[in-house]
Parts: C-alpha cells; sequence; structure tokens
C-alpha cells in the first residue's frame, strides 16, 4: 500500500471518530438520555391516545335518562307511563351491565343509574296524577248532567290547574336530568385530564429516578473500596529527627 493510500484511509476514519463522537458523547450524557426518554414517552403516550380516540366512539351514558324523561312526559295513558319506566328498567340493567366493563366511567354511569331510579319512581306519581285526573273529570261530567254548573266550571278550572303544575313538573325533570349529564361529561372530562397529567409525570420521574439509583449505586460501591495506605519507609525505621 502507498503512502498516499495510507494517508487517505486515517484520514477517513479520522472523519468517521469526528462524526461518531457527538453521538457517543449524546448517549453517555445523562442530561440528553433523560430527555429523549421523556420525549419518546410522550410520543408514545400521545400516538396511543390519539389512536384510542379514533378506534372508540365516546359513550354517551347520559343519554338514556334524558329519553327516559321525554318519553314519561309524552306519556297521556297509563300504558304510556308504564311503558317509560319499563325502558327505564331496561337502561338501568344495561348500565350496570356497563359499569363493570368500563370502570373509567363507573361515576358517570352510576348517575345515570340514579337519574333513572328517580324515572322509575316518577312514573308510580304520575299513574297516581292521571287517576286522580280521570276521577276529577268524572266528577265535572256529572256536576254539569246534574245542572250544578258553577261547581262544574271550578271542578274544571282546579283540574286545568294540576295538568299544568304536572307537564311543568315534568319538564323539570328532563331538564335536571340535561344538566346533571353535562355536569358528568364535565368531570369526566377533567378526570381524564388529571390521569393523562399524571401518566406524564410518572414517565418523567421514572428515567430520573432509575438514574439516580445507578449513581446512588456506583457511589456506594466506590465507597465500599478500602483506602490505598502510604508505603512504610525502608528498614521498618522512623527517623524522629527533624
Amino acid at each position: 500500500m502507498s503512502d498516499m493510500q495510507v494517508n487517505a484511509a486515517v484520514s477517513s476514519w479520522q472523519s468517521q471518530s469526528a462524526a461518531q463522537a457527538p453521538r457517543e458523547q449524546e448517549k453517555e450524557d445523562p442530561s440528553f438520555t433523560i430527555y429523549e426518554m421523556m420525549k419518546e414517552a410522550r410520543e408514545k403516550a400521545d400516538a396511543t391516545r390519539d389512536k384510542f380516540n379514533s378506534i372508540k366512539p365516546k359513550p354517551r351514558y347520559g343519554d338514556a335518562p334524558m329519553e327516559a324523561y321525554a318519553r314519561l312526559a309524552r306519556a297521556r295513558r297509563p300504558a304510556e307511563v308504564n311503558a317509560a319506566a319499563g325502558y327505564a328498567r331496561r337502561q338501568i340493567a344495561r348500565l350496570r351491565a356497563a359499569k363493570q366493563t368500563d370502570p373509567d366511567n363507573a361515576k358517570r354511569i352510576q348517575a345515570a343509574i340514579n337519574q333513572l331510579q328517580k324515572a322509575v319512581q316518577r312514573a308510580g306519581k304520575k299513574n297516581r296524577d292521571l287517576e286522580r285526573e280521570r276521577v276529577a273529570q268524572a266528577r265535572q261530567k256529572k256536576l254539569q248532567q246534574e245542572k250544578r254548573s258553577r261547581e262544574a266550571r271550578r271542578q274544571k278550572q282546579e283540574l286545568l290547574r294540576k295538568q299544568a303544575m304536572r307537564r311543568l313538573r315534568e319538564s323539570g325533570y328532563l331538564r335536571e336530568a340535561e344538566i346533571d349529564n353535562r355536569m358528568q361529561a364535565h368531570i369526566a372530562a377533567v378526570d381524564m385530564e388529571l390521569r393523562e397529567q399524571m401518566q406524564k409525570l410518572e414517565s418523567s420521574i421514572q428515567p430520573s429516578m432509575e438514574l439516580v439509583a445507578k449513581q446512588y449505586a456506583a457511589d456506594s460501591a466506590a465507597m465500599a473500596l478500602p483506602e490505598e495506605t502510604a508505603p512504610a519507609p525502608a528498614g521498618g525505621e522512623i527517623d524522629l529527627q527533624a
């Protein structure tokens, strides 16, 4: 091999070594390693969350109580009221099963169950109200037949007043369910954000804790080594004269 070829090979090796030196230094630098690990953990967490959100639709547990109250408000006969109560009972069973498979939304599911249980109780109250209204209508017709027009008018006005109060109360049930649904959705969003922040914090703390543990182990190993003793003077004699 000629001198020119040797010089060219040496130059190539030096350039490759110079290019690899920063990368080796970055690998040995703990701060760089922690930063890269934190960045990689955040990217993986964001990618996983985006993929999960794009695949799995967000559950709408609060729709069931609102639908139950809407059916209850539309009911005009006891059979329709019983049908609305039956729908609420079926949704309670469905949500109890969903609570076991979706623990992340357990609070939101339980809130919907509570609203549905109220709907069942309020359906019973509406049946009693409808029965009282039927009796009042029958009394009004009887008063009209007996030519007691003044009492019949008073009975009709009282009946209309009670029906108006009942409809107003039923519309309030629907607004109550809607407000509760919005509140539970807000609480669920806040909980999700807090969990994500906690995961990011844990992913950023874990590498630094591992680095501290390694450094502590290295320091402990260094402190465990015996100290080097100074060599004694030759002949085993100590010169005391200054």
